[in-house]
Parts: structure tokens; C-alpha cells; sequence
């Protein structure tokens, strides 16, 4: 189980990339993309099939991030969830969070056999300045107890 203090861990770092960012601006990957930069942090997009998105640089890969960040978000699905979390460990990240529903037993092993602080089974959205129907989210799982102590 993910602790308020690993999550708040993660979204105090101001420099993060994320991992399934797509060109189509409705995907997932694309809002949260959009959501942390509107937030203030300073976010690189990864997708290998993709050179430029919304007009910044994408990266193909975690490597090919042109400084350090604080943290990954990867928001891919289940079945590539491990390569990312391979792909943290031996890009030296210390950090991800595996947006929920896409975790899987396997990438959080390999995240915590490397010294990865991983974040599993919450949605960004709802922690990082949450605003709409995430702000709902997290009012109502809150009152329902279900917000990471």
C-alpha cells in the first residue's frame, strides 16, 4: 500500500517525466502531461513513437531524457509496465509512480529490488493540485477512508 508520505515524496519533486504521453490530447497520459505542467513542474514526455508533442520535444525513451528528473509517471499499459520499470532502474531514477490499474507484481519487484520508491494504485490527478472531478474523487474517498495515510 502506497503512504501519503511516498506520494508527497514524489510530487515534491518539481522536474518529473512522463511515460505514455500520446498526441492524441484526450489519452490519459496527454491530460496528466498537461495537468502537472499546468501545475508548475517542469515535465518531459516519453514515448517512442512520438518526436514532438504540443509542440515540445518527446523523448523515446527514459535514456534519452535530456537531464535528470525527480520522478517518473508512467501511465502505459499493464503489459508495459515492467519494461518501464526496467527502464527507471537502469536509468537510475528514484522514483515512479505506475498510474493505477496498470501495476503489475513484477514491476513493483523490479522497483523495489533497484531502490525505487514506487507509487501504485492512486491516480495523479487526484493528488497533485486536483481540480474538477478529481477534486470530488478525492473528497469522496477521503470521506470514505480510502485516501493513503
Amino acid at each position: 500500500m502506497t503512504s501519503k508520505a511516498e506520494i508527497d515524496d514524489f510530487l515534491a519533486q518539481r522536474t518529473l517525466a512522463v511515460v505514455g504521453v500520446s498526441r492524441r490530447r484526450l489519452k490519459f497520459g496527454t491530460i496528466a502531461y498537461h495537468h502537472l505542467k499546468a501545475r508548475g513542474y517542469r515535465v518531459y514526455p516519453v514515448n517512442p513513437n512520438a518526436t514532438v508533442i504540443d509542440g515540445q520535444p518527446c523523448y523515446p525513451t527514459l535514456r534519452d531524457l535530456p537531464g535528470p528528473v525527480g520522478g517518473v509517471l508512467s501511465v502505459v499499459p499493464p503489459d508495459r509496465t515492467l519494461q518501464v520499470a526496467r527502464d527507471a532502474a537502469s536509468a537510475g531514477i528514484r522514483r515512479l509512480w505506475i498510474h493505477r490499474g496498470t501495476e503489475t507484481d513484477k514491476a513493483i519487484e523490479v522497483c523495489r529490488a533497484a531502490g525505487i520508491r514506487v507509487v501504485v494504485g492512486q491516480c495523479i490527478l487526484m493528488h497533485a493540485q486536483p481540480d474538477g472531478i478529481h477534486r470530488l474523487h478525492r473528497f469522496l474517498n477521503s470521506l470514505l477512508g480510502r485516501l493513503p495515510a
